[in-house]
């Protein structure tokens, strides 16, 4: 059952979260939307709310035009394609088609022919498969021609081009001017030159930059992670390609500065996509303060704290190994945990931080111990066998976690995991998926700071504040964090 006022706020933020989880039918016009369209809000008198497309139009409702509702993410036609479109973005992002691969070989991943993935992405973006890929590779080299130095015969090929020339050719064919005019327009902007380049992402102010880095340093994974009074850094490992990351803020620009390895410049469009993910930097905040600042108990909290965003997940595997190794005991144990796992597990790397020195746990590693692999380093039978049958899932490509996954899926399959509840679920759908209404009504401190409630009374209390529980999720856990402080 879908609460008309908590559908409607969601409505009326256009948060890409809420794209294909509920409908709009506007009575006015006899349309039904997507929540993200971009057509002015209708009157809340004028709106009904429905859980999928069909049952608007059984109501009678014509989808609209502009915003295609058969088009929303889990309800295109064909397998969910607008979903599997959304994925082979992000293969390409992530330098796939880089190594040479096929268009039968990306298909073969996707568990399609070569024919089906062109009718879907046609279909579902517009294009071909080679017009995306080229598209996409464009746009990665503008990006690198206006904010670095990194010369252009490299940028060509990291963009994915097999030669110089074909390069120009694209460039020129589709911006109408050689790639060299963007460098001399670039010329006079301070760009940082060496075996690193700096890109700026920016974010809707205000943002809780101090809370955000406190919330990171608590749980931070010793040699894979380093959080320091200003900065977040770690390594990263997209594909075959390694480096590291470092992230400091520059409010006056209100964006975050991202310093990375000149070796991921190939997945960089993947690299920048995690970390807005992680940094929650498509949040909005000003919505989302004045709904929670309705509420008497969490107003003070949002008065203290603007700006608080939900931290994500760089990695949504790493993500759910932390939020199993967090289950029912405290984040400093839980982290210290982590720590081993990552020594045991995650591959080394050198990088100029004495700090960061290996790279996280991939799921095909993890998936090839054993259970006594796992138990030696102080994890109890049944977690480890959670984590063996969590590494497994994604390695059999049965589970994934991306950002923008559907919600209600992903915590199915999820619960449907030995040793895996309702906590560790809603846990992971908050950061890992960016659910922004996330509840995990289990939560022993966040029943505490609603006066020691049990989990149904707590799921009742949290209504209220939908669809931004987990942002209240937040301000309950910093609550607690200032009391004992």
């Amino acid at each position: 059952m879908i609460d008309p006022q908590v559908a409607y706020n969601a409505m009326t933020s256009r948060d890409p979260r809420f794209d294909g989880v509920f409908f709009v039918g506007v009575t006015s016009t006899g349309i039904y939307c997507r929540p993200v369209c971009t057509v002015k809000a209708p009157m809340r008198k004028n709106c009904l709310f429905f859980e999928s497309a069909e049952a608007a139009e059984k109501e009678r409702f014509r989808p609209c035009l502009r915003c295609r509702p058969e088009l929303a993410p889990g309800h295109a036609p064909l397998d969910q394609a607008q979903r599997i479109a959304h994925l082979i973005v992000q293969r390409v992002n992530e330098g796939l088609s880089d190594e040479g691969a096929s268009l039968e070989e990306i298909a073969e991943q996707f568990g399609m022919s070569s024919r089906q993935l062109r009718r879907i992405v046609q279909k579902e973006l517009g294009v071909s498969p080679i017009e995306l890929v080229q598209t996409r590779r464009l746009l990665l080299a503008k990006q690198l021609l206006t904010e670095t130095k990194l010369p252009v015969t490299e940028i060509a090929f990291a963009s994915g081009f097999s030669s110089l020339r074909r390069f120009n050719d694209a460039f020129s064919s589709r911006y109408r001017m050689p790639p060299t005019r963007l460098r001399k327009e670039a010329a006079e902007v301070d760009l940082m030159a060496g075996d690193t380049s700096t890109l700026q992402l920016g974010y809707r102010p205000p943002y809780d930059w101090e809370g955000t880095l406190a919330f990171l340093r608590g749980r931070a994974i010793r040699d894979v992670e380093l959080v320091s009074e200003d900065a977040y850094a770690r390594t990263v490992q997209l594909g075959k390609h390694t480096g590291w990351v470092k992230v400091g803020h520059a409010p006056a620009k209100h964006a975050l500065v991202v310093e990375f390895t000149n070796s991921l410049v190939p997945v960089l469009p993947a690299l920048l996509g995690r970390l807005r993910n992680l940094f929650d930097l498509a949040a909005r905040p000003d919505l989302i303060a004045a709904h929670l600042g309705q509420d008497e108990l969490l107003k003070p909290w949002v008065e203290k704290n603007p700006g608080l965003r939900v931290p994500g997940a760089f990695d949504g595997f790493e993500m759910a190994i932390r939020a199993i190794l967090g289950q029912q005991i405290t984040v400093k144990a839980a982290t210290t945990i982590a720590c081993r796992f990552a020594e045991a597990f995650g591959e080394k790397i050198t990088t100029p931080f004495p700090e960061l020195t290996r790279l996280s746990p991939l799921a095909e590693t993890v998936a090839r111990a054993s259970l006594d692999d796992v138990a030696r380093l102080g994890i109890i039978s049944a977690r480890s066998n959670s984590i063996l049958a969590m590494a497994r899932a994604f390695r059999a490509g049965d589970l994934t976690l991306d950002a923008g996954s559907n919600p209600e899926s992903a915590i199915a399959k999820l619960v449907a995991l030995p040793g895996i509840g309702q906590w560790t679920a809603n846990y992971i759908a908050m950061r890992a998926l960016r659910w922004p209404d996330a509840f995990p009504k289990e939560d022993i401190a966040v029943r505490n700071a609603l006066g020691r409630v049990s989990a149904k009374q707590a799921e009742e209390r949290s209504q209220a504040w939908r669809p931004w529980r987990s942002y209240a999720v937040l301000h309950l856990w910093r609550s607690l964090s200032a009391q004992v402080a």
